[in-house]
């Protein structure tokens, strides 16, 4: 993960990215969800070299945030090369699916690994396998 001090170098970690996916995540060091989801943002990191994960410190970078629009934290927005910002939303630890998920559907070409954060993990469970034609599910 790459700390990011300005609006530079933000913006100069986003041009030398290309066409890699790079996840943006605003925290602040007061803010308990954001210190709490730490921890498993570096899992991911970990898993995913693939994906460049820079992260922004809101009191340091208050004009930055402000002009991205960053308003709740721990925040996080998705990057992809000539796309530009492809999403964005809040996410807590107890919402880390939903931080998965969005790896999953903007990076198709890697699998999320499971972390354990004490919640089921529906995504094995919600692909169901082809049939065979002439065979009906109940």
């Amino acid at each position: 993960m790459i700390d990011i001090y300005s609006a530079e170098e933000f913006l100069d970690s986003l041009s030398k990215a290309g066409d890699r996916l790079v996840i943006v995540d605003f925290y602040g060091t007061w803010c308990a969800s954001c210190r709490a989801l730490f921890p498993k943002l570096c899992m991911l990191a970990e898993e995913h070299p693939e994906i460049l994960f820079l992260k922004v410190n809101f009191d340091e970078n208050k004009s930055l945030c402000k002009s991205l629009n960053v308003k709740v934290l721990p925040f996080f927005q998705f990057y992809r090369g000539a796309n530009g910002l492809v999403d964005s939303f809040s996410c807590s630890l107890a919402k880390l699916q939903k931080l998965k998920d969005a790896i999953s559907t903007h990076n198709p070409e890697s699998l999320v690994n499971d972390i354990d954060d004490g919640s089921p993990n529906f995504s094995e469970i919600t692909a169901s396998p082809k049939r065979p034609s002439g065979s009906s599910s109940v």
